[in-house]
């Protein structure tokens, strides 16, 4: 079982729902109070010491392949990843205090592995993939 934390906007380029990731550095951005800045500031700074940023997203070999907006893989949690699943519940918790509401998608059947690792996958999805 995979999960993906979005919120309800979609993407520009695709018909998936933005991560929530996105809502982080865009509530960041808003320069909230101190207090919610501290929390949202050790819950960002955790995931990037601790989760990698794959460098690709799609399964094509083309070097043109970034332009081409319908073959974005997303990112999903496997559910063994039991830390980075605690943060990242406790980080849509604070984001949803703040106004910008999380759903966490679950699936078996998300879509052709771009990038895996020991916490996450990247996958192109199926069409019939929740997104």
């Amino acid at each position: 079982m995979y999960l993906r934390f979005v919120r309800p906007i979609k993407l520009n380029h695709m018909a998936a729902r933005s991560g929530f990731f996105t809502a982080a550095y865009e509530l960041r951005d808003q320069n909230p109070d101190p207090l919610t800045s501290l929390r949202l500031e050790k819950h960002l700074a955790w995931f990037r010491e601790n989760l990698h940023a794959p460098a690709k997203f799609t399964r094509s070999k083309s070097k043109g392949a970034w332009r081409v907006d319908d073959t974005k893989g997303l990112s999903w949690f496997k559910d063994t990843a039991t830390e980075m699943l605690a943060q990242a519940h406790d980080l849509a918790a604070l984001l949803n205090e703040c106004g910008h509401p999380i759903e966490v998608l679950r699936s078996d059947r998300i879509g052709y592995i771009v990038y895996a690792d020991l916490h996450q996958v990247i996958a192109e999805p199926f069409s019939d993939t929740p997104t």
